[in-house]
């Protein structure tokens, strides 16, 4: 049987109510994600409901329906055990009346419709389902031409996302505007309630996007835990004002820290977010973040600041350095387009006193920060040529640090590297650079550094051949001599002009073996590294932005030992390596990968930074390298240099991975560079049962280099960092708690906090964000 017209209230209303009404409560909070710097829409961070019951639905559920297709295009079927027609206006369906279009099944024990007024009233065991939505209502009744519907004793539970919960009444007085009275909602299982919002009254307005929610409460475990008199939240994408989810946590500088971040959604391109800060020892910050984002750039500016700091003068007597009352912190980056071939990007930051991180860094890991970089450039790219002009700043933010160790600022700076082919592999190149240094109270000057090669590639799959010889010059021009602190820096405008020959070549033995029943390729590969470049003498030229390179196996292969122009190495030499890697014919992986080789000198090596003597060895130190995947579960990575000059190990570090169970991860390091770091890293997250995780890391100094402040002798060693924590996660509900104690700056100074997060599934988290950190601190983590 057809009906002329069927009532919205039953089909659509329900949706209506509930689809799009209570989810959005759930999400109030979630008005501004954390998207990339300048996006200002990005999709939310995936949640993880593998800990929920699979099939947990209401009773009432009809598996294997439709779940493609137009609804609106599907025939209509109705059936009833008994259908009647009262009077000519009036429809009746009594004892299990059910209406079906495709996905849609809507049941009741009965079903009343007036063609003439369009009233309809549904009675009695009310249950409604689509592909999205289950529902069920004690009764419902409304008009169809006005689109209005009253349901009483609602249920509800979302079938194309997680949601569910109930409300008394719902009231729809059209399409675009409905009311719901005593609602709730959560991401829970229905029979495990962890948590639940409820809301005595909720208003909706569509034609805003703004739902509006009074007297709410947030029960955690049936206990109320938060209460407001008013909650506004968006009903759909467009973004609301408001305030979003408060960070609460702990520290021996700061006391208790709470921020109560507020979003102002401004202009479609562009919004901001005020974060008041309030800290128990330091007294009242206000931090900001502005977004924008236009057809050519995108970007955001932030800044913290605290007009009086409680805590300076206690510093100012620990440390007996003094400290401005008002401390402060800015950021600016942005990234724009000028067409397909140029772009521009600026990263510019600046913070008050050099102790600014230690007290009042936002990220477990600001205190770090030891040179606090600022840079600015004009960025080209074509086809085999990149270019840019800028330059760069540096302040420094490790109060261990002198302004003899500050970096040189390069302002301004502009490089130009360019490739091409000119007749067959035969190519053609040039690599320059152009800086002016400057730094209070040192030698200042100008630098042009050029570099044009020929090379002549040859590569196959079995070997390659890549001879290149070039010539670079280098040339200065300086100023305030007197501040140069090398009684050979004595002109003005010294160079330096040297030839450079290399040729790096290598093969590729391949051969398959059976083992255990699959099958493996083996490579074995050999390869050459020969470097030519005469000696130069180089004493009377400045150190502006070089430093020596640690050797490691890629070494071997560079032309220079030294980053930055100051300084090109010396050689006559020839690099020796040799390959074998290990793969699964089936799937490519590799298994294993081990590398072995050494230079050999011949002739002295006599280009050394100032205050180290020249060296005349026959070779350098041998560098390995292995790394092994027994399976998914075992990881081992090596890296070893054994120096034949003086007999002893230059560089040992070792990691051993472990997975276990479904989330078991342990890792060991040992990582040892002589007169540099003698370390142990053990970190872990072990599963202590269904959803219950350890956490903990011990990252250990066995020695301390002599050149450590805290430690003078160089003898004693101390934790770096050492943190303890658990963390707990079911289906609608994570948190985790965190005891953590580390080295904050090159003193040797130590800090304690504690961080407490908590994640209400489908709704925002509570507390300092450890996800980042942890992912750093324990390998494998997630």
């Amino acid at each position: 049987m057809v009906l002329p017209s069927l009532p919205p209230c039953g089909r659509r209303g329900l949706a209506l109510a509930i689809l799009l009404a209570l989810p959005a409560l759930g999400h109030a909070q979630s008005a501004a994600p954390d998207c990339p710097v300048g996006v200002l829409s990005c999709p939310p961070k995936p949640l993880d409901w593998g800990m929920c019951r699979k099939g947990d639905l209401l009773d009432f559920y009809i598996p294997g329906l439709p779940t493609e297709g137009e609804r609106a295009e599907a025939p209509q079927e109705v059936s009833a055990e008994r259908i009647s027609t009262p009077d000519p206006d009036r429809y009746l369906l009594e004892g299990k009346a059910e209406l079906r279009q495709l996905d849609l099944v809507l049941r009741a024990d009965s079903l009343e419709y007036n063609h003439v007024s369009t009233d309809f009233s549904v009675d009695g065991h009310v249950r409604y389902q689509d592909r999205s939505l289950l529902a069920a209502a004690d009764s419902a009744k409304g008009n169809v031409d006005r689109d209005q519907c009253t349901l009483s004793g609602v249920r509800y539970q979302l079938l194309g996302s997680r949601g569910n919960g109930i409300a008394d009444v719902a009231v729809i007085d059209d399409r675009q505007h409905a009311k719901l009275d005593g609602a709730t909602y959560s991401t829970c299982d229905l029979g495990s309630q962890q948590w639940a919002f409820a809301a005595r009254e909720i208003t909706l307005d569509r034609d805003e996007g703004v739902g509006r929610a009074r007297d709410v409460t947030l029960r955690v475990v049936g206990v109320p835990v938060l209460w407001l008199p008013y909650l506004r939240f968006p009903l759909d994408d467009r973004r609301q004002s408001g305030f979003l989810l408060p960070t609460v946590g702990y520290g021996k500088r700061r006391g208790l820290d709470v921020t109560a971040p507020y979003y102002l959604n401004l202009a479609p391109n562009y919004d901001a977010t005020l974060m008041p800060r309030l800290m128990s020892e330091r007294g009242a910050m206000l931090g900001a973040e502005f977004r924008y984002l236009t057809d050519s750039s995108r970007g955001q500016f932030s800044f913290d600041v605290l007009p009086h700091d409680r805590g300076a003068a206690d510093e100012e007597r620990e440390y007996g350095e003094s400290l401005p009352s008002s401390r402060w912190w800015y950021q600016w980056q942005n990234s724009s387009g000028f067409g397909p071939n140029w772009s521009a990007t600026a990263n510019v930051n600046r913070v008050s006193d050099d102790r600014y991180f230690e007290d009042f860094g936002r990220g477990l890991y600001s205190s770090a920060i030891s040179f606090l970089p600022s840079r600015v450039y004009l960025n080209g790219r074509g086809n085999g040529w990149t270019a840019s002009f800028g330059g760069d700043d540096y302040q420094i933010t490790d109060p261990s640090l002198g302004i003899g160790s500050k970096p040189y600022r390069r302002l301004p700076r502009a490089t130009f590297d360019g490739e091409r082919n000119v007749l067959g592999p035969l190519a053609v190149g040039a690599n320059a650079e152009f800086v002016a240094f400057a730094r209070d109270e040192s030698l200042d000057g100008r630098r042009l550094d050029v570099f044009p090669y020929v090379a002549l590639p040859i590569e196959t799959a079995a070997y390659f051949v890549r001879p290149q010889i070039g010539y670079r010059y280098t040339g200065y021009e300086l100023d305030h001599l007197e501040n140069a602190g090398n009684p050979l820096l004595t002109r003005r405008r010294p160079s330096r002009g040297v030839p450079i020959f290399s040729v790096d070549a290598g093969l590729v033995f391949e051969r398959d073996f059976q083992f255990r029943g699959g099958g493996w390729t083996q490579t074995l590969e050999p390869r050459l590294y020969y470097l030519r470049v005469p000696y130069r003498d180089q004493s009377d030229l400045p150190i502006f932005d070089t430093q020596e390179i640690p050797f490691s196996f890629a070494e071997l292969f560079r032309p220079n030992r030294f980053v930055g122009a100051d300084r090109q190495m010396d050689a006559n030499n020839l690099s020796l390596a040799l390959t074998t890697r290990v793969l699964e014919s089936a799937t490519g992986e590799e298994r294993l990968s081990a590398s072995i080789g050494q230079i050999r000198y011949f002739d002295e090596q006599r280009v050394h930074l100032p205050g180290r003597p020249p060296t005349d060895y026959s070779g350098s130190a041998y560098a390995g390298e292995v790394a092994l995947r027994l399976s998914d579960r075992w990881r081992f990575v090596l890296d070893q240099q054994w120096n034949p000059n003086t007999h002893r190990t230059d560089l040992s570090t070792f990691t051993v991975q472990n997975r276990f169970g479904s989330s078991g991860v342990v890792n060991f390091s040992y990582r040892y560079r002589r007169g540099l770091l003698d370390q142990v890293d053990v970190s872990a997250a072990v599963p202590l049962g269904e959803g219950w995780r350890l956490i903990a890391r011990d990252n250990h100094a066995l020695s301390m280099p002599r050149a450590a402040a805290s430690d003078p002798h160089g003898t004693g060693g101390r934790p770096l960092e050492r943190f303890i924590g658990i963390e707990h996660d079911t289906c609608c509900v994570s948190w985790r708690l965190l005891a953590r104690r580390w080295v904050h700056n090159a003193l040797g100074e130590s800090d304690n906090a504690i961080y407490f997060e908590l994640e209400l599934k489908g709704v925002g988290s509570l507390g300092q964000q450890t996800d980042a950190f942890l992912r750093r601190a324990i390998l494998g983590y997630q």
